[in-house]
């Protein structure tokens, strides 16, 4: 099956869905801004950081899972579909929701930057702006290609994004703010890049 990274006419929600769901394994489609995005495969590395990360959001918070790919109806203009690398939210919030559920009650997103052409576009400025107008409160970039923690809070549902962002080099403490609460030693980062 051909797969296309990008189609720029318009497509319903529905449609894509049916596209989504058709895909091999091999294939992750988001439907970002009016248009459908191929997310690469992850690798062992990228694994091994949402590995890391599990474990300390269950050490930390107990009270809340950290759900891998879960996919979110985000953007209620463009009616967007994203599929994070992890959504931290209480405890079974998930459950019975299908493979598209509404950000409300996620209180962090997560991704990790592949090694792709399309990771500045789609990770650090159309996802960032997505989560925002959905509402989530922290949204974490973890990207391998700076060694940097990026930590977007306070969103803003008027016109995307949010309103602080915070970078910590690898190495360094990253806090994540309330409703999330959690502080991360990010020193063992530095052996998950290239």
């Amino acid at each position: 099956m051909a797969v296309m990274a990008e189609h720029t006419s318009q497509m319903s929600v529905d449609e894509f869905e049916t596209i989504a769901s058709a895909a091999p394994e091999t294939v992750t489609l988001e439907f970002i801004d009016g248009r459908i995005e191929v997310k690469p495969v992850t690798d062992g590395d990228h694994n091994s950081i949402v590995s890391w990360l599990a474990k300390r959001c269950m050490q930390t918070r107990p009270d809340l899972d950290l759900y891998q790919t879960q996919g979110l109806r985000v953007d209620a203009y463009r009616q967007s579909r994203a599929r994070p690398d992890a959504v931290l939210a209480p405890e079974a919030h998930f459950a019975g929701h299908g493979e598209w559920a509404e950000p409300d009650g996620a209180l962090m997103v997560v991704e990790v930057t592949s090694y792709d052409s399309d990771t500045d576009r789609r990770d650090r400025h159309e996802k960032p702006a997505a989560y925002g107008q959905a509402g989530i409160p922290v949204y974490l970039l973890i990207d391998r290609d700076a060694c940097t923690v990026t930590v977007h809070s306070r969103p803003d549902r008027r016109v995307g994004g949010y309103r602080d962002i915070r970078l910590t080099d690898f190495g360094e403490t990253a806090v994540l703010p309330d409703p999330v609460g959690i502080e991360l030693d990010t020193e063992i980062l530095k052996n998950y890049v290239r």
